[in-house]
């Protein structure tokens, strides 16, 4: 289950997690923490969790950010999965006001990884860009073009690209 991976994941940064916050659909995950000492505390039926809603709001303030910058008139699946995936990665890069750390990032504390500008910041999401291909010594073609997604956040500074995902069936 994704979530007790999630909760392991914080465990081993020393965090404890005591409380699970969620709607009725979070109901039926109850059972799955019977045995460990992790509140889950459902909202009653029409209810919200207001910090979880206004998350969900500033994700999609975002998203339309991205989408009203882009010359795009429509939008397969999967780039907007990956609009949402690159709006959590930069929401998680920086130090939140009431996080848990006043100067570290959620990202560094979770991985230990920090982004560096130079090689994370040089593609924008939905930048046309052209990729080196395999070749031999033909006449066909060098280079194809793609779309920047967003960085992968690794130490080398990759980028996930739209060509490439949809090229490989993901």
């Amino acid at each position: 289950m994704a979530i007790k991976q999630v909760i392991q994941i914080y465990h081993r940064c020393g965090f404890k997690v005591q409380y699970l916050l969620g709607d009725g659909q979070f109901e039926h995950i109850r059972k799955y923490f019977a045995d460990t000492d992790i509140t889950i505390n459902v909202t009653g039926r029409n209810e919200h969790v207001l910090a979880i809603e206004r998350a969900i709001r500033t994700i999609k303030e975002r998203i339309w950010a991205i989408v009203n910058q882009l010359p795009f008139k429509a939008y397969p699946h999967r780039l907007i999965v990956e609009m949402v995936y690159n709006v959590i990665f930069w929401l998680n890069v920086f130090p939140h006001s009431n996080g848990a750390h006043k100067v570290m990032s959620p990202r560094t504390i979770l991985t230990g990884l920090h982004i560096n500008h130079d090689k994370h910041c040089m593609l924008e999401f939905g930048s046309y860009i052209q990729i080196h291909e395999e070749h031999d010594n033909s006449l066909t073609a060098r280079t194809s073009g793609t779309i920047a997604l967003r960085p992968t956040g690794n130490m080398q500074g990759t980028h996930y690209l739209y060509q490439k995902i949809w090229r490989e069936g993901k």
